[in-house]
């Protein structure tokens, strides 16, 4: 987390007028126990870096081939987590730009969907900020109690469309993909994808490419493929839009046990 984005910047000074609380240096009437102060610095630096976790935006990417659902879901998870999303760059390229694309298109694509993220990044930092300022008052006794809140705490990103995406649509038509794709690709960080299932019924639209259910099929196994050989935890979503979006809550929910 870069430092101007971590939630410690708004109540560092609840640190220094609990410190000696919390710390409980000995007085003049005290015995000197250098091993119980080094375990109570050791206790207090562990409770820092949790909550600091604990507030980190967390990224969940939502992915799959056309017609699944990704948009909508990301709207319904928005809504539920009173969160922020990122939408898909390509839909706003392609609908000024016309279906006649061309390798080199996609690699704008790609571009702007990075920067229409570092924009959504940004607005759900500021987002987080503003609401752990508004919990200062809270944040100062619950760090002197060695409690952290209760249920979910920090910020959700949910983005619709990644560098796996362009990298397969690159691949799938071009049979190759841009380098700074898959730097991308390596460099950038997220917490959790869910990869939507082809078990939707293909819906009709002007940017959509392929309505046959092979077609489909092959492209879901292809990203279930990149996901199986990465770190990153992901969760396979299917059934219906109900069912969809109780399984995306639950690996959502299933962030903040960790």
């Amino acid at each position: 987390t870069k430092w101007n984005a971590c939630p410690l910047i708004h109540f560092p000074h609840c640190i220094y007028i609990h410190f000696f609380r919390f710390i409980k240096i000995p007085g003049k009437n005290s015995e000197f126990n250098i091993a119980s102060i080094i375990n109570r610095f050791y206790r207090l630096f562990r409770l820092i870096l949790t909550i600091a976790k604990k507030n980190e935006i967390k990224k969940i990417v939502i992915i799959g081939p056309e017609s699944t659902g990704k948009s909508t879901l990301c709207k319904q998870l928005s809504l539920h987590y009173h969160a922020n999303w990122c939408p898909e760059f390509a839909r706003e390229y392609l609908l000024k730009n016309g279906m006649n694309y061309t390798y080199a298109d996609l690699l704008k694509i790609a571009k702007g969907q990075i920067a229409l993220e570092e924009e959504c990044i940004q607005s759900a930092e500021i987002s987080q900020q503003s609401a752990v300022g508004n919990q200062q008052s809270e944040s100062l006794h619950k760090l002197t109690t060695h409690y952290l809140p209760a249920g979910r705490q920090g910020s959700l990103l949910f983005i619709d469309t990644d560098m796996y995406v362009m990298k397969v649509w690159c691949e799938f038509v071009f049979g190759k993909s841009h380098k700074w794709i898959t730097e991308q690709i390596e460099s950038r960080k997220y917490d959790l994808y869910l990869l939507c299932n082809v078990d939707l019924p293909w819906v009709k639209d002007e940017l959509r490419e392929y309505p046959d259910l092979v077609t489909r099929e092959k492209l879901y196994h292809i990203y279930k493929n990149l996901l199986t050989n990465q770190s990153v935890p992901w969760v396979d979503i299917s059934g219906g839009y109900e069912e969809r979006l109780d399984k995306a809550i639950s690996a959502t929910d299933n962030l903040f046990k960790k």
